[in-house]
């Protein structure tokens, strides 16, 4: 008799009206779990690996190892293997979700992508990194306009901050403090804290007006009227600023804008490139791994200690001072 007021509970459970709601509120849950941007990259990933399936009237839900395999191989003439492993994050997501399991764990899939990964390298195309004499060399080279004055402060405030152009385009007025010794940034949300735990950058005012980060602001501000909401906007080809927030590939382009002029390659060059200009530069000063840690949010020592050593190749080369 218990299972069988069970089971009619749980009928009853089953069918009640308020369960639709929580059902949309767990999927909003689980959209939750991964950033917009990653989401849109597994979906774009997802879509490429079913239409390759589609093409060739194979299985994708669930896939086999020996189709994955065939994928791969043949992604690999043309893609990265950055892309590679991204394909085999989706697919597996995919398939656990949908309570399969993944070819992605077979051992010949990874026996493959081993082969792949000795094949072609993993080492990641690198931007290049803005160095001081640079970014002073692109910011005299500003007109006295408001889209030069937004360029700027965009530029000092991505360099000082070694901000990600995700976290440098989501800041707004309200997570800025002033106070004597520069700015108080408030990062809600980064790609290593998805949860949302946040974290505070100082940005100290420079030495000279022209390259002052927090100068830069307050002029930006004054001029383009931004007292509240997105800090980074859209500007018109009129000279307009508008209520739209700047997005990640826009502060790119901006980079890319200036350099050009110059004489630069505006190729090697992207939004990484000032997040990475300060860590290099601030190796080159001597700055400490905690002080460089901080500024840029990293959680992994190996990384800023890459930095350290592109900055440090002829600060302490041993090559150097030995009679040639």
């Amino acid at each position: 008799m218990a299972l069988v007021r069970h089971a009619s509970f749980c009928q009853a459970v089953l069918d009640a009206d308020w369960l639709p709601t929580l059902a949309e509120q767990a999927q909003k849950y689980v959209d939750a779990s991964k950033s917009e941007n990653t989401r849109r990259a597994y979906r774009a990933d997802w879509a490429d690996f079913t239409g390759w399936c589609r093409a060739k009237a194979l299985d994708w839900l669930p896939s086999d190892p020996a189709s994955l395999i065939l994928y791969l191989t043949e992604l690999s003439g043309k893609a990265k293997v950055a892309t590679l492993t991204r394909r085999l994050s989706a697919i597996s997501q995919a398939h656990q979700l949908a309570g399969h399991p993944s070819p992605t764990q077979d051992a010949r899939v990874r026996t493959v992508m081993a082969g792949i990964r000795r094949t072609k390298g993993t080492a990641p195309e690198a931007k290049r990194p803005v160095q001081v004499s640079e970014l002073k060399t692109i910011l005299e080279s500003l007109p006295a306009s408001l889209l030069g004055t937004r360029d700027r402060a965009l530029l000092l405030l991505g360099f000082s901050g070694a901000f990600r152009r995700s976290e440098l385009v989501a800041l707004d007025v309200e997570h800025l403090t002033e106070n004597r010794d520069g700015i108080v940034v408030t990062i809600s949300r980064s790609k290593t804290d998805q949860e949302g735990q946040g974290r505070t950058v100082g940005i100290p005012c420079g030495r000279e007006e022209a390259t002052c980060p927090v100068r830069a602001l307050e002029l930006w501000r004054a001029a383009g009227q931004i007292e509240t909401g997105a800090l980074f906007r859209v500007m018109n080809r009129h000279g307009q600023v508008l209520p739209k927030r700047l997005s990640g590939e826009g502060v790119a382009l901006v980079l890319k804008r200036w350099v050009e002029p110059l004489g630069y390659d505006p190729a090697v060059f992207a939004a990484h490139s000032l997040r990475s200009g300060l860590a290099t530069s601030a190796a080159a000063a001597g700055k400490s791994e905690r002080a460089i840690m901080q500024q840029t949010g990293h959680k992994s020592v190996a990384m800023v200690r890459r930095y350290i050593r592109e900055g440090n190749l002829f600060r302490e080369n041993a090559a150097e001072g030995l009679g040639l």
